[in-house]
């Protein structure tokens, strides 16, 4: 198979790479030229967002494109106008943040979505990922696919919200951890996104589809646990109630990566229907390989990853911390027990 990856050197993107050079597909790989590209691939310059910026795709022909574009949906626009009749499928990553909030538990690919436009220039995340799709629908049709992922973790994770987990739990002592243990988190490794998004395009699927484990594939206890083997930490998990970790005013997600409370903001992120994908292939790895793995490539790279610096700092501060210890379960039960 001829890819055509746009991107793919970063996260999901160059997992995806990685998968098709693996299979032995010729891959070309358009990027800013401002990270090294996996080996292997062939590799064309171009910013999207300037003017010819896409002069360098002006020839060519592919069985398949893969675009992660997450900003300006004109930029998705352009590029699957100027390949429409030169590429035989578009796989376009989007979100499951498209679905009008809140997204109730058990949602799946026929529920509300909010507006976009695929004429839209720098717009709201969740518009800018709809934009996207009908960019892609409106070139491609029925020979576009729609990912819609969730929480995505993994090597070369480009967010920070597995690192830093892991990089604390190193650090040792007593760690706050957001309870229950048994509450349920549903998320995609970047490489089983990035196989399945292969597979399935090479089989012509298209339309939406839900691209994230199944509800409950592990826990906040299983995920925390593993961070706490795979370090060979001597940190002790201290689980916080959520109402004690709203009273600190500890924000989730963000303060406390990974982790939502309870309730809709949970639902809406950690129980989405997932059927559609899960039958046509999706296979998610346990949750200690992806910590494992996650591990070893900070390792790798000297725990000084790349990330990105469009998002907020993640993380507690120690104040914060401190408040969240105060409020914690006083004789936690051990790491390989919890979840």
């Amino acid at each position: 198979m001829r890819l055509l990856m746009l991107g793919g050197t970063g996260f999901v993107g160059r997992c995806v790479v990685e998968d098709a050079l693996a299979r032995g597909w010729a891959v070309t790989l358009l990027h800013r030229g401002h990270r090294p590209a996996p080996a292997g691939a062939q590799v064309v310059v171009g910013d999207r967002t300037a003017v010819a910026g896409l002069a360098a795709l002006g020839t060519g022909d592919w069985d398949l494109a893969v675009d992660t574009w997450a900003g300006a949906p004109s930029v998705v626009r352009d590029a699957a106008r100027l390949l429409r009749d030169r590429v035989g499928h578009y796989t376009y990553v989007s979100s499951r943040s498209v679905y009008a909030y809140p997204p109730p538990a058990g949602l799946d690919e026929t529920g509300p979505v909010v507006d976009g436009s695929a004429d839209d220039g720098d717009v709201p995340y969740a518009r800018a990922k709809r934009g996207g799709e009908l960019a892609a629908v409106a070139a491609f049709g029925d020979r576009a696919l729609l990912a819609r992922a969730g929480l995505i973790l993994g090597p070369y994770e480009d967010v920070g919200r597995l690192p830093w987990w892991l990089h604390r739990v190193a650090r040792g002592g007593d760690v706050p951890a957001p309870g229950p243990p048994d509450l349920p988190l549903q998320y995609v490794d970047a490489r089983d996104l990035a196989a399945w998004l292969l597979d399935a395009a090479a089989a012509g699927l298209s339309g939406p589809y839900n691209v994230v484990s199944r509800p409950g594939h592990t826990t906040i206890g299983e995920l925390l646990a593993a961070c706490v083997r795979v370090t060979s930490s001597a940190a002790r998990l201290r689980w916080v109630d959520p109402a004690a970790v709203a009273a600190a005013g500890v924000a989730p997600w963000t303060e406390l990566p990974v982790w939502l409370p309870p309730g809709e903001l949970h639902d809406a992120l950690h129980r989405g229907d997932v059927s559609r994908a899960l039958s046509a292939g999706l296979r998610c790895r346990p949750v200690a390989e992806t910590v494992a793995d996650t591990w070893a490539w900070l390792a790798s790279v000297d725990h000084r990853p790349a990330l990105r610096t469009d998002l907020p700092p993640l993380g507690l501060g120690a104040d914060q911390e401190a408040a969240l210890l105060a409020a914690a379960d006083p004789d936690p039960p051990p790491a390989d027990a919890v979840g």
